[in-house]
């Protein structure tokens, strides 16, 4: 199974993506290997804005007809928005998981430990390498 590995982004060994944003927030989701992995999304709940979250934390949980999957926080920081629109959509992570599938933003504690996460190829070679 190939996937869509964005460059630009960082990624996690439990199949998170961050993506930094210009106000010094990041956007996270869940990558499309992951998407892929648990099949067709029908319930995604997210961390509530306001939430102080501990890095390698579970803070939202999606689910498919097939699994449910816990989502870990990547990074330590402050819950500053969700992606309301998964309540009504829970399939635009399958449709989209880099863009309008995106779960929550984050004020990080340290933002430089986003740039401690796995750049892009060294996430690709982990999906392909780990069989999940």
């Amino acid at each position: 199974m190939s996937s869509n590995v964005p460059a630009g982004l960082r990624y996690t060994k439990s199949h998170e993506w961050v993506k930094k944003n210009a106000d010094g927030t990041v956007t996270i989701g869940i990558t499309d290997h992951a998407q892929h992995a648990l099949g067709d999304l029908v319930f995604a709940e997210t961390p509530e804005a306001g939430r102080e979250v501990a890095a390698g934390e579970v803070c939202a949980v999606v689910e498919s007809v097939k699994a449910a999957s816990d989502v870990y926080s990547p990074l330590g920081g402050l819950v500053t928005a969700t992606n309301a629109g998964l309540a009504d959509a829970p399939e635009m992570i399958n449709t989209d998981p880099y863009g309008e599938g995106w779960l929550f933003t984050l004020k990080p504690g340290d933002a430089a430990a986003v740039d401690a996460l796995l750049d892009a190829e060294a996430y690709a070679k982990f999906a392909a390498e780990s069989g999940e």
